[in-house]
């Protein structure tokens, strides 16, 4: 098996860091893609509250590899002077945790006539205010937004190059692409994959269950040097989805617990690995 970096939004398994950093030293996750803490979003997070955090993950020996910051999953006519403030205070928690990517988003409502350039000036401007630290920002592929498919996601790559992907399968799937098309336009700027399987209605599944065609992307994406994989399990309903979700997910299993839900798919993309 080759080498490789499990990371996660272990907010799915709990709400508290203590709790986070039980579910991943149970499931041997060691990294965290910190979405939320304690119901407050990334972006809320004030300098006490992520110094707190970020002693916490130390004394664990656990690493932020990535900021699952909502920025850019915005309307396109919304405010963008509230969404830079927003972005500069994700920025923040980048640098006081220690984080190497910020996760973001290219906007909702950029099909209406004209708003394309738009959502890519409004990229070319997260570039500029994050030109000064040391992250990379990685679009997500989030249905309904602008880079929803991998045509105009490839767009958005081309523009900024300093600009990498998040691949989301499950995302693709919902917005009815096939997955290994995708893949062959965005492998090349792939920074990370996030582990989310689907079944063709779009319920959400264990890695390897769906269409997604997980073991074919993870394995050309390590022979490529890629390494992170981030899971984001969406198995059943947790405490923030509401504020993740415009529309009600759809599971096809059955969990009794988030911890039960992460370990289901921690176990299923670790199978997967295993084959590799």
């Amino acid at each position: 098996m080759r080498e490789y970096i499990l990371s996660a939004f272990a907010d799915e398994a709990s709400q508290s860091i203590a709790g986070q950093i039980k579910a991943m030293r149970e499931n041997e996750v060691s990294a965290l893609e910190i979405r939320s803490v304690e119901g407050k979003n990334v972006s809320a997070l004030d300098k006490s509250e992520l110094e707190r955090i970020s002693a916490a993950l130390s004394e664990s020996g656990i690493s932020v590899f990535s900021i699952g910051s909502p920025v850019g999953k915005s309307g396109i006519t919304d405010d963008f002077s509230k969404e830079i403030e927003r972005f500069k205070r994700v920025l923040y928690a980048a640098e006081v945790l220690n984080a190497r990517c910020i996760r973001l988003f290219s906007f909702y409502g950029v099909d209406s006539e004209g708003k394309k350039d738009e959502a890519l000036y409004r990229i070319s401007e997260f570039v500029r205010v994050s030109s000064g630290y040391n992250v990379t920002l990685c679009h997500e592929n989030e249905k309904g937004i602008f880079g929803d498919n991998e045509d105009n996601c490839l767009e958005i790559h081309r523009a900024f190059p300093s600009v990498k992907a998040v691949f989301d399968p499950a995302n693709y799937i919902q917005c009815g692409r096939d997955t290994k098309v995708a893949w062959e336009k965005i492998a090349p700027y792939t920074e990370y994959i996030h582990v989310k399987d689907a079944l063709s209605d779009g319920s959400i599944v264990p890695a390897g269950v769906g269409i997604g065609n997980l073991e074919f992307i993870a394995d050309d994406f390590l022979s490529r040097g890629g390494r992170v994989f981030s899971l984001e399990p969406h198995l059943r309903v947790f405490e923030t989805l509401s504020q993740l979700q415009s529309e009600e997910l759809k599971f096809a299993y059955t969990y009794q617990s988030a911890e039960e839900a992460f370990k289901a798919s921690a176990d299923a993309f670790k199978a997967i690995l295993q084959k590799l």
